[in-house]
């Protein structure tokens, strides 16, 4: 058998970044649960037709079919593997709105698949945490305030470098627009959405070629989207510039009411960053957008916004905001620029030196004593040399060595990082709270 070569954009972690990843996951999860959101897992696939309802993901979107049809099977029975979480858990509020209490949390950490071009930081399977807000018929926009609140908490206090959440509101664009003449204010947001992507002169060019603004109107949008401030500031600059428009004074307001509320919660958090306008079709109040600090030019590592028509079929209707954190996203960065490490490569803490073959089973025992008192703790694999048994838990990192007594005699256990060895009994000692598991830490 040849040597097998990876996959581009399925990422597999080896055992130190996979200990991270679960740390990091058991953080955000954590912090989900502190604000109340209950978990939520959705099948893997949807329907194609209605995974394509939303957005411009066609080309995104992977295609799951049997590799020989059965009978009566046609491309009308196509299912997709889910490219967000967001579609998923509407249909699931759809289907399940008899049995949920309203307004209804929930957060999902799990995997979607994209077929977009791997490159770093970008995957084709890679793990999201995404949390939402769902009420029936109206949701209150202070729920839209509370989501950054989450995000800062969540990933504020884990060891990677500070994020800055920049935020818009769909409605402030939509109504600018509106206020200047254009008829198409959709294919406006999409057009300065690309900002980053092609520059301002483009986009000038392609809110003319696909949203019918002239070259002031164009200039105007522009001038819009150049507008950032870290707090409420940024109202009297939109207002400066002389348009108006009912739905504009109502996303001013929304917006105002989410970057106050941050700046009290956590001072620099949030930005008004009025280019921030997310491509996704079904967003229609705020909208998010998350940057680490120092890894600026690889975009956003969490992003999301409010919506009011995903979820919903004839006269239910079931308005929600959420915002999803991409795992693998921030994770591939930090490991890619060695910015985040693990203090041993196994969770092991304690390994039981093996004096002969013949005291395993008395090593065992010390073993599952450990254990049951939940210290990750393991038997060497072979009596060897205690010289070669400690290098072997040197190159895993594990910190602490057992030596069981001879004759007789009483246990020892041995720090192996300072040398320290001191007597120990299995049913009282413990490695201290900072050995107990593996430590995660920032470059």
């Amino acid at each position: 058998m040849t040597r097998p070569t990876p996959i581009s954009g399925f990422p597999e972690w080896l055992p130190p970044q996979r200990m991270i990843e679960q740390y990091v996951i058991d953080h955000i999860r954590r912090t989900f649960e502190l604000y109340g959101f209950a978990p939520l897992e959705t099948r893997a696939v949807e329907p194609l037709d209605q995974l394509l309802r939303k957005g411009e993901t066609s080309k995104e979107v992977y295609v799951l079919r049997r590799l020989q049809a059965g009978e009566g099977e046609t491309d009308e029975d196509a299912l997709g593997l889910h490219f967000d979480l967001t579609v998923p858990f509407a249909r699931f509020v759809l289907e399940n709105a008899g049995k949920l209490t309203f307004p209804f949390r929930r957060y999902q950490i799990q995997k979607v698949w994209r077929g977009e071009r791997p490159q770093e930081g970008r995957y084709r399977e890679f793990l999201q945490a995404d949390i939402d807000i769902v009420d029936r018929d109206t949701l209150p926009p202070h729920y839209e305030a509370e989501i950054p609140l989450v995000i800062g908490d969540a990933l504020g206090s884990l060891p990677i470098p500070p994020i800055r959440i920049q935020v818009n509101n769909r409605k402030v664009c939509e109504g600018f627009y509106r206020g200047l003449g254009l008829t198409d204010p959709e294919a406006a947001l999409r057009a300065v959405d690309k900002l980053d992507k092609i520059g301002p002169e483009k986009v000038a060019a392609l809110l003319m070629e696909t949203a019918g603004a002239d070259d002031q109107q164009a200039a105007a949008c522009l001038r819009l989207a150049e507008i950032s401030a870290p707090d409420a500031s940024f109202a009297d600059r939109v207002r400066a510039l002389g348009v108006t428009h009912p739905l504009l004074d109502e996303g001013i307001d929304e917006l105002v009411r989410v970057v106050e509320t941050a700046a009290e919660h956590a001072p620099g958090l949030c930005v008004a960053d009025l280019r921030i306008a997310r491509g996704l079709d079904y967003y229609t109040g705020t909208v998010y957008e998350t940057q680490m600090i120092g890894y600026e030019r690889f975009g956003s590592i969490c992003s999301g916004g409010r919506y009011d028509n995903l979820a919903s079929a004839g006269n239910d209707r079931f308005p929600g905001v959420g915002i999803s954190i991409g795992v693998t996203r921030l994770l591939g960065l930090l490991f890619g620029a060695g910015a985040l490490t693990a203090s041993r490569a196994v969770p092991t803490a304690v390994l039981v030196a093996l004096p002969t073959e013949e005291r395993r089973a008395e090593c065992d025992r010390v073993a599952a004593a450990l254990r049951g008192r939940g210290i990750a703790t393991e038997v060497a694999p072979s009596a060897a040399k205690y010289g070669k048994q400690i290098r072997f838990a040197e190159r895993r990192g594990i910190p602490f060595v057992w030596f069981p007594g001879a004759e007789g005699g009483g246990d020892t256990v041995k720090d192996i990082r300072s040398g320290d060895q001191v007597d120990a009994d299995a049913a009282t000692w413990s490695p201290p709270a900072g050995d107990l598991r593996a430590a995660v830490a920032g470059a």
